[in-house]
This record gives structure tokens, sequence and C-alpha cells, in this order.
């Protein structure tokens, strides 16, 4: 028999995670399934003040340590893209990109994504100056101007956050004044980096290889200006207007708004029974954390009553269930590995089905010493974890076989000892531990699952193909990208796949002009922003 779940929480924001450790601590058999990295968009806000009980944190910690709550009650977690459901019975199904799962109950919790503005050279520029992330792409933006586009409390915030890189910051709102708390806005306005423009609007961004020029409109007066970069400079266009409602795709199985956005009852009941909402994906009027995780419990709350009440009508029988998915491995930025994360990593380990090898190529840097140390304590977890370590040069053959060109590298091998296409020219902390862990994984096998479809897309590419992916370990967005071009590379030996650390490897950036990440690089062509598989299959079909 087919497991059935008690509740399937699709999003893993903190809308979704709260839903999960409430549900997980109700004893409701729970998964959550998160296409990136839990923690949603508040994974990218730099800082947390406004919490009820919180005098201040970042985004990213926040998120971490909601995730954690929520692994402590028992919730699982499969990290995948839900590509279609039916959602008319009393069990329901939700497909994705890797398989199906049966539930009784579904909270929908895919929350929002930044909004673009469709000017001209927004799309044309993104990656080389137009970035919609400040925590992912604010470094590459040291001792520039920066533009800020917003007048809300995301453009306000992250203006002062830019502030830490940029030589100036400029705030463009179309608006009269800021829309957000007073309190933020005058911190803004007092700021001495920044330099605020109300009534204003971008026309366009122009340039060559990197932003040069963009034009603004004085929406009041009608006088144009014109900012020019100096000689041999680029500078930053920073997106923040708002977030559209990720809705599409339930729209032929559930009510949803003109605006987009999912409807519910008092109880964040949708129309169709059994299927609730949380967070931004519902019409509100306040969308910030503390709506999102108070819809996340409330959302839990009734669900668990559907529950009860649905598996009486079927006859169900309360049962103990494991989770059958591997969790998603926490980050941890106190040290590279704590107790708690080395019990995770030997539970997954348990589950290879061969042993694999990882082989650090070093040199007598820092980095080199860093990197040894983080690999060894990772391979400490299991016997079917084998380290070795080798100097540069020291070992010609195997730095043949791993296609090294004199970098500190380490090289994931298959039982065999064959090079399994997945090397990391970064300490595999941050976001991209996760990575990581699900490559080793999928090398020692049973590995995610993959559809037929996707399979014969993988063994039909027939060219020798070098795959470079430029990353930042405090970046969200990249081990979308990570993960669906190393699980690529595992299935077909034509394809490598090298991970770098831009802010390590500055010629590997300054060769590409890369101002944002992730960057997949393909046959010396660059492509920005996240990538799930069947993205970097189409490129690589190209």
């Amino acid at each position: 028999m087919s497991k059935i779940y008690d509740t399937i929480i699709i999003g893993g924001g903190p809308a979704g995670l709260t839903a999960g450790l409430y549900s997980g601590r109700a004893k409701l058999d729970t998964l959550i399934i998160e296409k990136n990295i839990p923690g949603g968009q508040i994974t990218v806000t730099n800082e947390i003040v406004n919490y009820p009980g919180i005098i201040e944190t970042s985004g990213s910690k926040y998120g971490e340590t909601l995730k954690q709550q929520a692994i402590n009650f028992g919730v699982s977690f499969a990290q995948d893209e839900v590509v279609d459901m039916d959602l008319s019975g009393d069990i329901k199904t939700i497909k994705t990109k890797n398989g199906s799962y049966q539930t009784y109950s579904v909270i929908i919790a895919t929350g929002a994504s930044p909004r673009k503005l469709g000017f001209p050279g927004e799309k044309e520029y993104e990656g080389r100056g137009v970035a919609f992330c400040a925590t992912c792409d604010g470094e590459f933006f040291t001792d520039m101007d920066v533009f800020v586009i917003g007048a809300g409390f995301a453009a306000a915030e992250e203006a002062i956050f830019l502030t830490k890189f940029a030589r100036k910051v400029i705030v463009i709102a179309r608006e009269p004044e800021f829309t957000c708390a007073k309190s933020i806005a005058e911190k803004v306005l007092a700021h001495p980096k920044i330099e605020v423009r109300f009534n204003t609007e971008i026309l366009e961004a122009t340039g060559d290889i990197q932003l040069r020029k963009a034009k603004f409109i004085n929406n009041v007066t009608k006088e144009v200006t014109e900012f020019e970069a100096a000689n041999g400079e680029s500078f930053g266009i920073f997106i923040f207007v708002g977030y559209a409602p990720q809705s599409q795709l339930f729209k032929d199985h559930i009510t949803i708004d003109n605006f987009g956005f999912i409807p519910t009852d008092e109880n964040l009941m949708t129309n169709v029974p059994g299927v609730f909402a949380a967070g931004d994906i519902r019409p509100k009027k306040l969308r910030q954390l503390v709506t999102a995780v108070s819809d996340g419990a409330e959302a839990s709350f009734n669900s668990e009553k559907y529950v009860i009440e649905i598996k009486e009508k079927l006859g169900v029988e309360k049962e103990v269930c494991e989770a059958d998915k591997v969790s998603t491995v926490e980050e941890k930025t106190s040290e590279f590995l704590d107790s708690n994360l080395k019990a995770q990593l030997s539970e997954i380990a348990k589950r290879f089905e061969k042993s694999i090898e990882l082989v650090v190529i070093k040199n007598n840097d820092q980095f080199s010493i860093d990197l040894e140390n983080s690999i060894k304590e990772i391979s400490s977890v299991s016997e079917k974890i084998k380290f070795s370590s080798y100097n540069l040069g020291e070992n010609p053959a195997l730095e043949e076989k791993i296609f090294l060109k004199n970098t500190p590298t380490v090289a994931i091998l298959d039982s065999e000892g064959a090079f399994s296409g997945i090397k990391y020219s970064t300490i595999p902390g941050g976001h991209e531990l996760n990575s990581f862990i699900l490559a080793m994984y999928n090398v020692a096998g049973p590995g995610q699952t993959l559809s037929e479809e996707v399979l014969n897309k993988i063994f039909n590419i027939k060219t020798p193909t070098d795959i470079k992916i430029g990353i930042s370990l405090n970046c969200t967005k990249c081990p979308d990208t990570v993960q669906s071009a190393q699980r690529i590379a595992i299935e077909n030996s034509n394809i490598q796949v090298e991970v770098i650390d831009v802010f390590n490897f500055k010629e590997f950036k300054n060769k590409y002009d890369i101002m944002s990440v992730p960057a997949l690089v393909v046959e010396d062509k660059v492509y920005f922003g996240s990538k799930n598989i069947e993205e970097v299959l189409n490129i690589l079909s190209k």
C-alpha cells in the first residue's frame, strides 16, 4: 500500500515551515515539499527587528531555526518541484518532478516572488548589473554606485543593507513618500550614503557587457535625467517593487482571484475540502513575517481537525510512519559540523548503497587547509565515505582524471574510483552543504528518482560538456542550479560540473564579468538566475 501522509505542505517559507512544525507537534505525518532552500523570501532579508520576542536576527538565521524546529517535531522534507496534482478526492495526489505523494490534506504556502518592472534593459542586464536580491548580490557592487527601485519596506531595508558595500545608494521611488513604516523611512532618509528621489521612475538601462547608463523621469515635472557611470566603471540597479503570488500551478484545481491570490474561508480552507492556503499566497492587507507564521499555525490547526474527520470517515487507524525521504541537511554557521549535523549525515550515509571517496587536491594556502579539514570532517561520519588528500602535482593521473586545472578542489569518486563528474572549488558550506550531501547521496545510491522523460533527455546528451557554476555561499538561489546540474552529471559521464565560489576565485568572476549568482557557464556562455533540471537540460541541448 502506498504511503499516505496526513498533510503535505507545498512551500517551505515561514508559513509553510510553521504549518509543518505545528503539524509535526500534533503527531501528524507531515511532508514539506520545497524546490529551493527552506526559509522562502525571508532568507534574503538582512535584518528582522519587528518580530515579537526577537530583538534582532537575520532572515537566513530565522529560516534555519524554523526549519530545525520542524525537523525536531519529525517533519520530513523533499527538495522537489510540484508539477501537477489531483485534489478532487478524499485522498489527494501531489505530483512532482521526481515522483508522486498521497495525502489527506494539503496546505499551500508557495508565497510570492519578486515582481519585475519590464523596462528596457531589465532583462538584458539581469546578472550584469540588474539584481533582485541584495543579500545574494550586494557584494558584487563594492565601491560602486547603486540604484534601488521601490518605496516599500523591502526597498528601504535593502537600501540600508547595500550601504555596506556601495559607494552611494540612490533610491528611486515613483511615490511621493515611502510606503513603509515611518521608523525605517526616517532611517533611510537620514543615512549619509543614501540619496532618495521621490516621484521618479526608471525609463531604461543601457551599456555593453555591463551597465553604463540609466535614464529616469520625474513623473510630476516630466524632467528626464540620465546617469552615466564614470569611465571604466559600472553600477547596479536593485529592484524591490513587491511580489507576485505563486499560484498559477493551482489555477485548474482551486479558485484563484483576479489578482492571482487564493481566497480562503475563516478556517483558511480553499473552495476544495481538505486544501488550505497560508501566507502571502492569500489575499490580505498585511504581508509580514508575523502574519505568515500566524497563517501557518492556523492552517495546521484546521488541517489537523480535517484529517481526524476524514480518517474517521474512511475508517483509517492511526499509523506510526517514518520519513521515506532524505531530510535536507541544515546549514550551520557557528561551526562546520556540529553533533546534530553529524548525526543527520550519519543517518543519510546508512542509506548509501555503495561507498564513495572524497578526494581533496590542495596547495599550501589557508583555503586548502580549511577545505581539507571540512571534507575530512564530513567523511568521518561514516565508513562508507572514504577520504584522501594530495598536494597539487603529487598525483597527476588523478588530476587528469578529474580534469583539474591548478585549483584546490574536492572531487567525488564512486565506489570503483571513477570520477562522478562532480567537483567543488569551494568549501561546501553555507547553502551549498545541502548540494554536496545530495551529490554524495546520488553518487552512492539509491539517489533521488528521476522521471523516464528527464532520464531520456539526460542520456541523449552525447557531446562532452564542461559546466562551471559560479556561486556564493550566502546565495539562497544557487543550490537549485547546482543540484540540477550535478544530478545530470551523475547520470551522464559526458557531463562534468565544477562549483566555484566567485569571491574566492576572482579570476573566474572577472573572466565572465559575473555580477550576480548563480552564474551557469556552458561553453563560455553565461546563464544567470536559478535553474531547475529542465532548464539546465534545455541549455545543454542548444
